[in-house]
């Protein structure tokens, strides 16, 4: 792919989608496939018969798991080959994290350790740290947590008070300081320990091992969900850390910090579309077992309706999903043909991304509480039961929304991102405004259009279009004081989120119609997948007018608000839906299928 036709962060916003250059998960390759089947029958015979086992904590039992992953080569299988590793893409890492998703607190002990773990060093090391770490990582061998977190500072990461201050003689840091909520801490061997050395404004990084002296790994918290992953406080007691242990250069810990996130966020909204599927499943099997009034509970039309939703958001969550990973993939191998190292093409390629990486892991933490709550509702009291599986995922689904920086952190992120790449002319988000207004009389009187994708991507443009305007109007009335607004901030990314949603949920199925008039995939009736975006589009349509409609009851004076509300509900306006009828016959195919299978 040439340079100039790379997709951009946040160009969503401004520009119609690519078809033919987007990617769906329907497109993933054999070698991918491959990978993946090894991750599912890894989850089935090592994971899945030893859950009870797992969330007992049973002593030794999660690390000895890790080193069969690690034997099959599944933790390094975006390390390269130099280092022990598969060297596969990050499109293919996302979606073998997908699989690993379903495998409740198995799963976080392997994304901690394969993401937060193992990248920092991987990314930021110089050669004598990645070779003496990496490969052992790689291969399990080496366990790996990442310390930022202080009982003081959880969300305002920065303000964390651990200490290192250089020896004497110059050879060693010394680490003092405690660390809280450290995943896989009370077994990893080596830490990404984050410190501020002298009086720094902000953190260095560096590498601890576990087994120095003045290392104390306290015991282990009892928690709501992810009961079998391993959490503690650790506490760094006059620790000396050689010099050459500074992962990066001083000061530079926050930065590093920040861009493993960005990569987090995304990996965790890949993470979660395992789970939903997984649990979809447990869900249509208990509704077409369970009889009451003498039929299957499948059969009443409620029942059905928790099924077709958990179904949709689980399907538009993954199309959005991977329509990012593979822009994020794309301008990571752009920037290494150009010679940027492995690493920082990684990091920038990610950072590129920072609009769509907190979105997704807004999208899906929430799509997933949605399937597993609904779960446990289809179960009726046996759901709360710990005999029913979906006991176990309601409460490891929990977590997800404050993992990676909370959801109300990541929405913030969302437009203080959107609104930074505006200022400096990255992306010009400002230039149509005295359009949108002008033409509010003609957008959408009553869309008829014998074109079903025109009709799809003229509501997408005026998605757009309402957006740029609310967002606008919103910036220029508080002005320096708009970063005070985080309610209306809120109302602004919940419109980004569903927007991007939706359109990844358009560019889906406009393409798999493609790609099977071309013959080129075995699909379900095409019926269904419009179905699935002829819902959901019509209910961003009614969160965005929503969202738009609070932001600017909030903000607009009585004169300008009038004008204002009868732009959103023109740039709104969409045709009818039998959204009874959609989703009737999407349960209907879930029930016969008797699993999630689009």
């Amino acid at each position: 792919m040439a340079a100039k036709e790379l997709v951009k962060g946040g160009e969503f916003l401004l520009k119609d989608p690519d078809i033919d250059n987007s990617f769906i998960p329907e497109e993933f390759d054999e070698e991918q496939k491959m990978i993946v089947q090894t991750c599912e029958d890894f989850l089935e015979t090592e994971v899945y018969p030893n859950l009870d086992r797992i969330d007992a904590q049973e002593v030794g039992l999660m690390p000895s798991l890790l080193d069969k992953a690690g034997e099959l080569g599944l933790l390094g299988i975006s390390v390269p080959e130099k280092y022990e590793g598969f060297n596969q893409d990050f499109l293919t890492n996302m979606r073998a994290n997908e699989s690993i998703g379903a495998a409740n607190s198995f799963s976080v002990a392997f994304m901690c350790h394969t993401g937060i773990g193992t990248l920092p060093i991987l990314y930021y090391g110089n050669d004598e740290q990645k070779q003496k770490y990496v490969p052992k990582l790689a291969t399990g061998e080496l366990k790996a947590s990442y310390c930022l977190t202080e009982p003081g500072s959880g969300s305002d990461a920065n303000s964390g008070t651990t200490s290192a201050t250089l020896s004497e003689d110059g050879k060693y840091y010394i680490l003092n300081g405690q660390k809280m909520w450290i995943t896989n801490g009370g077994f990893s061997n080596v830490h990404t320990v984050f410190a501020k050395v002298d009086k720094d404004r902000v953190f260095s990084a560096f590498i601890v091992e576990a087994d120095w002296e003045g290392v104390e790994i306290n015991t282990e918290e009892k928690k709501m969900g992810i009961k079998g992953s391993s959490t503690v406080q650790i506490f760094y007691n006059n620790v000396k850390v050689p010099v050459e242990n500074m992962l990066g250069r001083r000061g530079e810990g926050f930065r590093i910090a920040l861009n493993i996130l960005h990569i987090g966020r995304i990996k965790l909204g890949a993470t979660v579309l395992g789970g939903a599927k997984r649990n979809i499943t447990h869900s249509v099997n208990y509704a077409n077992e369970r009889i009451q009034f003498g039929q299957p509970i499948s059969n009443f039309g409620l029942i059905r309706y928790k099924l077709a939703e958990q179904l949709i958001q689980t399907f538009v969550a993954e199309s959005a999903v991977y329509k990012a990973s593979k822009e994020i993939n794309d301008m990571i191998n752009a920037m290494m043909e150009e010679g940027v190292p492995h690493g920082k093409a990684n990091i920038e390629g990610s950072a590129e991304f920072a609009i769509e990486c907190a979105l997704l892991k807004v999208l899906g933490s929430e799509s997933l509480d949605y399937v597993v709550d609904e779960a446990v509702q289809i179960y009726g009291g046996l759901g709360f039961s710990a005999d029913a599986p979906v006991d176990r995922a309601y409460r490891d689904s929990r977590i997800n929304r404050i993992f990676e920086g909370t959801n109300e952190i990541n929405r913030l992120l969302v437009v203080d991102t959107t609104l930074k790449r505006a200022m400096k002319g990255i992306i010009d988000l400002f230039d149509k405004e005295e359009e949108v207004l002008k033409h509010i009389g003609e957008i959408h009187k009553n869309v008829q259009s014998e074109d079903y994708y025109g009709e799809k991507l003229a509501y997408l443009q005026n998605f757009k279009d309402l957006l740029m305007l609310v967002l606008k109007k919103a910036a220029d009335t508080f002005g320096r004081q708009f970063v005070q607004e985080q309610q209306i901030w809120q109302n602004l990314s919940n419109m980004i989120i569903a927007l991007y949603a939706a359109e990844a949920t358009y560019v889906r199925v406009n393409k798999l119609e493609k790609l099977q008039k071309e013959g080129r995939t075995d699909l379900k009736d095409m019926r269904l997948y419009k179905h699935i975006l002829d819902v959901y589009m019509y209910d961003a349509a009614a969160e965005i007018r929503k969202e738009a409609t609070d932001a600017v009851n909030s903000f607009a004076e009585v004169d300008e608000q009038k004008l204002l509300l009868d732009a959103v509900e023109a740039y709104t306006k969409v045709n009818s839906v039998n959204v009874k009828v959609a989703r009737q016959e999407l349960a209907q195919e879930l029930i016969e299928d008797n699993r999630y299978k689009f």
